[in-house]
């Protein structure tokens, strides 16, 4: 079996990710992110683990090429949607510009 991140970190994803929303850019979606990904746009992305694997894939691919760090999100489409304050499912979520938060520290540990 797959072990579980503990719930607290979660959150505290969660959390980061709301303030990014509120004072930072970022993208939402897998064209969107890809779109800035080309451009060279994006600093870290964010993926759902139910994210199909050819899209996953992808992304992995093109953050490799701008040297960009992507993180595994615990949960699948819908609760990376909520995280981020938003009533809809995403599959992955491109932060161009943190803002306040300390969003990139904290993932890189």
């Amino acid at each position: 079996m797959s072990e579980k991140k503990p719930q607290k970190t979660i959150e505290n994803i969660g959390n980061k990710l709301r303030l990014v929303v509120k004072s930072g850019k970022f993208t939402i979606g897998y064209n969107t992110t890809n779109k800035s990904l080309k451009e060279g746009e994006c600093k870290i992305i964010i993926v759902a683990n139910n994210c199909p694997s050819t899209r996953r894939l992808e992304l992995e691919y093109l953050a490799m090429l701008n040297k960009s760090s992507i993180h595994h999100f615990y949960g699948n489409n819908s609760e990376l949607g909520l995280a981020c304050g938003k009533n809809f499912r995403c599959c992955c979520i491109g932060i161009i510009d943190p803002g306040d938060s300390d969003i990139l520290n904290f993932l890189k540990k």
